[in-house]
């Protein structure tokens, strides 16, 4: 069993606890996020808040979620993910609500999505932006939970990380993908990955994000060149001592 099949199991017993049916509590409008990062001159940058991985184990877990998120919207970043996966990365609903509370740019809730009750969840909790995660869903189950989120006026990050999956995003004529350097089964990082698939697969309508992987201007500056436009940034930035001058340096001009 990989870490991957581990996680995806212990989300079904964390569901078990969910109500039969999670209903929409508002009619927020959610915070555009492809269009703010289309309109910049810069690399997008989606910082994101986690304590732990199962790779790394405890990354950084004496922060406020806020204060942190803070401290990136001070950096410039375009968009904020709240990892609030609680068995392997140590997160919650209440971080990614706690976050909503205290700015103003889009929010990404990133965590393992396999039931459509975590994508109303999410909405509910603040969330603008989901992330579908390919390996874990079959082709229904991915255009369904696609249009369920756009239904909600979320935006949707489908995740792949290798040619098979990118063909299968592809299907749904999806807005954005990101490209995750880590393989999810192995959790080994390669930012070859990335530029690849872009170079292949390059589509001027879609929005491509590069995650996982990158620490320096040098990796910005490689994933700018291989036409990525935003970069998903966790540990880096939750490992920096001054997470406000990192985002500027991966910022890097396109």
């Amino acid at each position: 069993m990989t870490i991957l099949d581990k996680i995806v199991a212990e989300k079904k017993e964390t569901l078990k606890e969910y109500p039969e049916v999670v209903e929409r509590a508002s009619d927020r409008q959610p915070i555009p996020f492809k269009a703010r990062v289309e309109a910049g001159d810069t690399l997008g940058i989606i910082s994101e808040i986690k304590r732990a991985s199962p790779s790394k184990g405890d990354i950084n877990t004496g922060f406020t979620p806020a204060d942190q998120a803070l401290l990136y919207v001070e950096g410039g970043t375009n968009a904020i993910s709240v990892l609030t996966e609680s068995d392997f990365f140590k997160g919650s609903m209440t971080d990614l609500a706690d976050v909503r509370g205290v700015v103003d740019v889009p929010i990404l809730n990133k965590d393992f999505i396999i039931d459509e009750r975590q994508i109303v969840d999410a909405y509910n909790h603040g969330a603008d932006i989901i992330l579908l995660i390919v390996t874990i869903l079959d082709d229904e189950t991915l255009a369904r939970f696609h249009n369920t989120a756009r239904d909600l006026g979320m935006e949707v990050i489908v995740e792949v990380h290798d040619e098979e999956e990118m063909k299968r995003a592809l299907k749904l004529d999806p807005e954005i993908i990101g490209i995750n350097n880590r393989d999810l089964k192995t959790f080994l990082v390669d930012l070859d990955n990335t530029v690849k698939l872009i170079d292949k697969y390059y589509d001027e309508a879609i929005l491509f994000i590069a995650e996982s992987g990158m620490e320096t201007r040098a990796d910005a500056q490689k994933m700018a060149g291989g036409k990525a436009r935003c970069l998903l940034v966790g540990e880096t930035l939750m490992r920096a001592k001054h997470p406000v001058e990192v985002i500027g340096e991966l910022k890097v001009g396109i």
